[in-house]
């Protein structure tokens, strides 16, 4: 069986940012959004957001825009948003207590039922409810879970290793917080998340806006 093509990264990354006016706008009680308002409430083209849209199978009408209701349930279901999933995090440190105590992840059906790490005093402990266990007991705390993602905050000395063992362990799918490039099976998905990437753009961007000329 062939892959399944997966579109273009960017528009992937809009999708949320659209959802998210989106459903504001439901929140007000309208029934109807067209792209030109999508596009100029995100600053992008209006030909951007059709496009970006039509991935979802959504279809807008003439003169009326998108209905409200459809389109949020297209993108929801366009990104897997409507099929909980149960995710565990290895590396129970800052980032990992961060990411559990963010409350949105429930509103996307990522549900963390289960903390894993090495260090002896983190171990018999919880994270925002979630509970830490020690990485050697990962995979028997897993079996019979059906948990279907991992994400990896260790630090990246560690990272491979660790991949290693929740890879061992079943698990299909690894977000990974790491610095490490990882080598995966080839049924195994990854996503690697530099935050000091979006830092690094952020930075460019305000000596962009510093170096501007002032008008008089």
């Amino acid at each position: 069986m062939a892959k399944q093509k997966i579109p273009a990264t960017p528009s992937i990354r809009r999708l949320p940012s659209y959802l998210h006016l989106i459903k504001q706008v439901r929140s007000e009680g309208y029934e109807f959004i067209s792209g030109t308002v999508i596009a100029q409430e995100l600053n992008l083209e209006p030909i951007q957001v059709r496009k970006d849209l039509a991935i979802t199978g959504i279809i807008g009408k003439p003169k009326r825009g998108y209905p409200v209701a459809p389109l949020i349930s297209a993108i929801e279901h366009f990104l897997s948003w409507d099929d909980a999933k149960k995710a565990i995090i290895v590396g129970a440190g800052n980032l990992a207590t961060a990411l559990t105590g963010y409350g949105e992840f429930q509103y996307h059906g990522l549900n963390f039922v289960a903390a894993f790490d090495k260090d002896n005093t983190k171990i018999g402990k919880e994270i925002h409810g979630v509970p830490v266990f020690s990485i050697n007991e990962l995979g028997e705390k897993i079996k019979g879970h059906d948990v279907s993602l991992a994400i990896l905050t260790v630090p990246s000395t560690f990272a491979q290793e660790t991949a290693d063992i929740i890879v061992k362990a079943g698990v299909k799918a690894i977000w990974n917080f790491t610095n490490a490039k990882l080598k995966l099976p080839e049924d195994v998905v990854c996503q690697q998340e530099d935050l000091t990437s979006g830092y690094a753009m952020l930075c460019v961007m305000m000596d962009a806006q510093r170096e501007k000329p002032v008008k008089e």
